[in-house]
């Protein structure tokens, strides 16, 4: 049977009154008696010393910060009614990203809704609520457990029990077992109901709010796109540099080199030099090649269609392209498509054992599919296992709402489908 998730639910059940729900209820009502005190006596404490300085401004500044109290007293609340609700309520502070210093997410969580609404929250549990949960609670808890004494009380001393007077122990156990179970039940029900009322209550004025979700989920989602458009940055500032400050000075030095070659007599300081060309030049293929797989310059230039069409040229195996896009896409997006396809074709290459490659392009919708399709051995895997190395793009696209799915079956054919949206800003 599937346990219940809130006190209305665990109230329906039969099997409430033997479950933890009642003990449940009169922990979360009792716990409100301290916290209720405690919180009224903060924000009453807060209140006057605010008013004693606002002569000179301070207290007035100092109000400003009651919304801070709200949302402690949040934070505590959304742990206590882990009673009631074992799910739990989500927070519905937005976020904070790690740049922000800390008078900036202090005032940042100071102007949010949600530290209002928590701070109304505490008002309703100082003045209200602990009253109410100590009136039931209190009165039920005390009379269960003189009801449970009695029998030893009733051996020592008279009690009067309303219209009852106990002289004996036995007397004492005939009340005890005629009164107590009824007492239990019907208070067991009343404070389970009250309990969950005032847990929903909490869920209410303490939980995320639709709109709220919304943001956080926007929030998250730009926090996310601005550490990839900074990457992408790092990663032209890097090509740039390579380009225009490295590899510049690897071609002077080869031009230099070589012209020392024509000058040197036939011997070994010639041959010495001959060779010193040849590994700068080798060099400097090397770090084009590198700077080709940091940013490509054709895909900054000419778009995605040209970058993949110049990988599918150098691939060591004939690849067929067919891309029909109508228009040019921001970058993230293309890059992250150019890498797949680049990623894709270098490890058709070493691992697939294929004869024949096709990458194809097309817009569906609101999204860019990209497919890489070869007739290799198949046997495919996203987690690195098979020397795809492609989890790393996985992790790019998702972070642009994107999805990267392979399908590999032993014997192939493999066909790698990548889909993104067409813009971010949706």
């Amino acid at each position: 049977m599937e346990r219940p998730n809130t006190a209305w639910t665990a109230l329906s059940s039969k099997r409430f009154l033997i479950s933890s729900w009642p003990w449940r209820s009169y922990a979360y009502l009792l716990s409100s008696v301290p916290v209720g005190l405690l919180t009224i006596t903060l924000l009453i404490g807060a209140a006057a010393l605010c008013a004693l300085l606002s002569p000179i401004l301070i207290g007035i500044l100092m109000m400003s910060a009651f919304p801070l109290i709200g949302a402690a007293i949040g934070v505590l609340e959304r742990w206590r009614v882990r009673l009631m609700i074992p799910a739990g309520v989500p927070s519905p502070h937005a976020a904070i990203t790690s740049g922000f210093s800390r008078r900036a997410r202090l005032t940042f969580r100071r102007r949010e809704r949600a530290s209002i609404r928590a701070l109304g929250y505490g008002l309703l549990l100082g003045v209200f609520i602990w009253p109410l949960s100590t009136v039931f609670a209190g009165l039920s808890a005390t009379v269960l457990g003189v009801t449970l004494v009695t029998p030893f009380i009733a051996s020592v001393d008279e009690v009067g029990m309303g219209p009852w007077t106990l002289n004996t122990t036995v007397e004492g156990l005939i009340f005890l077992v005629a009164f107590a179970p009824p007492w239990y039940i019907v208070t067991s029900y009343i404070l389970g109901a009250l309990a969950g009322a005032e847990a929903e209550l909490a869920k209410a004025l303490l939980g995320p709010r639709e709109e709220e979700l919304r943001r956080n989920v926007a929030e998250l989602r730009r926090s996310r796109l601005d550490l990839v458009d900074a990457f992408e940055t790092e990663r032209a500032r890097i090509e740039r540099h390579l380009h225009d400050g490295v590899q510049q000075r690897l071609v002077g030095l080869t031009m230099t080199l070589g012209l020392a070659e024509l000058d040197l007599p036939e011997g070994e300081g010639r041959r010495l030099v001959v060779k010193a060309h040849g590994e700068a030049e080798a060099a400097l293929a090397d770090l084009r090649e590198a700077v080709r797989g940091i940013h490509p310059r054709v895909l900054v230039d000419h778009g995605l269609e040209a970058a993949v069409r110049e990988v599918a040229d150098r691939s060591p195996m004939p690849v067929s392209v067919r891309m029909s896009l109508p228009h040019r896409f921001s970058t993230p997006i293309e890059a992250a498509a150019y890498f797949v396809v680049s990623e894709a074709l270098g490890n058709v290459a070493k691992h697939a054992q294929a004869s024949r490659c096709e990458v194809e392009g097309w817009v569906s919708g609101d999204r860019l599919v990209v497919t890489i399709t070869d007739d290799g051995i198949g046997g495919a895997t996203l987690d690195g296992t098979s020397g795809t190395g492609l989890t790393g793009l996985v992790t790019r696209l998702d972070a642009l709402g994107g999805t990267l799915d392979v399908s590999s079956p032993p014997g192939g054919p493999t066909r790698l489908r990548m889909e993104c949206p067409c813009r971010l800003d949706d």
